[in-house]
């Protein structure tokens, strides 16, 4: 067997917020990971969809992002992107 090649392998310090909220159409369970890592984005894990991005203000700007990465509707998005931006 072949030596492992780590590229990284860090141990780090994070702060984590567990929320749930309801929206409009739709229910969130979010698990928000901040960290000294992504240049100060978070990582904001779905815990109902197993769907995960990092985001930072610049990305909630980004038509289609939050869509995309957590395959929501326009609508259902809007609600997320809203409570993000609070954070964020």
């Amino acid at each position: 067997m072949s030596e492992r090649f780590y590229l990284y392998d860090d141990t780090v310090d994070t702060k984590t917020r567990f929320v749930s909220f309801m929206g409009e159409s739709q229910r969130f369970d979010l698990a928000i990971i901040q960290s000294d890592r992504y240049y100060g984005k978070h990582l904001v894990l779905n815990l109902q969809s197993n769907l995960f991005a990092i985001i930072g203000s610049d990305d909630l700007k980004e038509p289609g992002y939050i869509e995309h990465a957590f395959q929501l509707n326009e609508e259902e998005a809007e609600e997320l992107k809203e409570f993000l931006m609070e954070i964020v």
